[in-house]
Formats: structure tokens, sequence, C-alpha cells
């Protein structure tokens, strides 16, 4: 590797002043969060030079707050802190649950929701258990500051939705409402240290009655990049969730799905995949519902 060098602003302003400096020379900086996945991609395939701009001296980057109706969490907090933290694994199971299959215990000690959901991956654990959660990234730049849903972040293959002199500040989530929970299942042929085949994160919510009122559906690693399924939501929705409407829900993943043929698996077996996660995340997600609340 040759003509890196390097930079830790200690600021929001002073971060998006080093990334428009770049920007407006036509120099490439990037981004280190975790830095899990950009360290790998130097050594490997992308070797071009750059400034690496390091985000975890900067205080919000770093921040976690659950004092009130909205919970922030910073983009560069390492998942084993994540991990670690009663209270958001209290409100967030399956988001956490996605958190926990990042890599090897060593890799959690740095890699972070904010640099796996800007790595853009198809098949990045926790992007469709954000979209489940209905999380909104909040972006910084130029322009000052933007919020985003999670599933308009990611715009394709590798490719987030930052524009020039932007980046990711952290993720916004509603408090659950009583009654609400979610899930995160994924499929590997190994079970650990491997990326997903198909992906799918549940949130759902439950009256009194057990009847759900809301529910939202991502599914990741069967299309260029992780998916809300509104129809797949949509019929949990007025139901006890119970095996009809499961299966409705599994069928409306496999029909949002257009997955790849690789040597990991066809993309008929995918689809196939894709609806069983699906059951069984929104039954894991019910059942955890009925004992939040509900």
């Amino acid at each position: 590797m040759g003509g890196f060098s390097y930079a830790a602003p200690g600021s929001v302003d002073e971060v998006v002043t080093l990334l428009g400096e770049h920007a407006r020379a036509g120099r490439r900086a990037q981004v280190l969060a975790g830095g899990t996945d950009l360290l790998v991609q130097m050594r490997g395939v992308d070797r071009t030079p750059r400034t690496i701009v390091d985000i975890k001296g900067v205080a919000e980057t770093g921040t976690l707050r659950l004092d009130g109706a909205e919970i922030f969490i910073g983009a560069a907090i390492p998942s084993a802190v994540l991990n670690d933290h009663a209270e958001l694994a209290a409100l967030f199971p399956g988001l956490l649950e996605s958190a926990d299959l990042i890599g090897s215990t060593q890799i959690q000690g740095r890699a972070s929701l904010g640099g796996n959901l800007c790595n853009a991956s198809p098949a990045g654990d926790t992007i469709p258990a954000l979209i489940a959660t209905g999380a909104r990234t909040v972006i910084a730049g130029p322009a000052g500051r933007r919020e985003l849903p999670v599933e308009d972040f990611v715009v394709g293959v590798g490719r987030n939705a930052l524009a020039a002199g932007e980046f990711l500040v952290g993720l916004k989530l509603a408090r659950p409402a009583p009654g609400t929970a979610d899930a995160y299942l994924r499929f590997t042929p190994r079970t650990e240290m491997d990326i997903a085949v198909a992906g799918c994160g549940v949130s759902v919510t439950l009256d009194t009655n057990g009847v759900c009122t809301a529910a939202r559906i991502g599914i990741g690693a069967v299309a260029p990049r992780a998916l809300l399924v509104p129809a797949a939501g949509q019929a949990l929705v007025g139901t006890r969730i119970d095996d009809a409407a499961l299966a409705a829900a599994g069928a409306a993943c496999s029909a949002a799905a257009s997955p790849i043929t690789d040597k990991r698996g066809t993309a008929d077996y995918r689809r196939t995949i894709i609806a069983v996660l699906c059951r069984r995340a929104a039954a894991t997600a019910r059942d955890r519902a009925r004992g939040a609340g509900a």
C-alpha cells in the first residue's frame, strides 16, 4: 500500500470541512468508523491513495442515548459495546442479534452498525434488522444535517446515499411501543464466521388481544441491496400472526427477492430460504411481543 494519509478530526464540523476540502480538490477521502471492512479492502482490491478520516474521536459518533422517546446510536460505537448493553438488548433484541453475527469477538471490538451500513453489502446482517426497526440515518454534510430511512440509504452493491462531503453520524430509532418486539435470523453454510445466504429482520406490534397492529420486515442477501417488504408486513397486520399469516408473509418475501445464483446457493434456493427465515423470525418476534406488554 502507498499514498495514504490519516486524519482524526475532533468534531462533526471538522469532519465535514475535511471531507469537503478533499472533494473540491478531487482527492479521495474515506471515513473510518470501525475499519473492519475498510482495512481489508485497502489490502486487497482497493489500493488507490486516499486520506483515512477516523471519526472515532468525534463525541457524537460514540454516543449512545436511551433516555427519551428516541434512541440514538453513534456510527462508530463498536458492536461489542452494544451487545453488552442490557437495556438496548431489551428494547431491540433482534437488532443486537444481527450485530452479534458480525465476525468474531475480536472483530466486534471494532465493527460498528454505522460501518456495516455504509459498507452497503447486500449480505450485511445489521441492515435488514435496522430496516425492521424503522431506523433512520443521521447524515452531516456541507448543507447541514439530513435524515434518511435505512431502507433508502443503501442504493446498490457497495453503494450508499452519501453525497460528496457527507458522512454518517449515527442512527435514530423510536422507542418501541408496548407490545413491540423484533427478531433477526440468517442462514449460512457454517454457523460462525460466514456471510448470509439470506437474512430477515422482523418487528411486530401486538395489541392487548394479541392482534398485530404494525409490522415491518427487511430482507438481505437476496437482492442487490437489503429491502423493506411492505407486503410481508401487511400480511401480518390484523392477524394473531398464525400459520396462515406467517405463510403469506414468507411468500411476500420470496416474491420481493431477486437473488443471484453462486457457489453458496441458487436463486431458487435463496427464495425458498428467505420465506422460511421470515416465518421463523416473525414467530419469534410475535412470541417476544406477547411478553413485552401486549
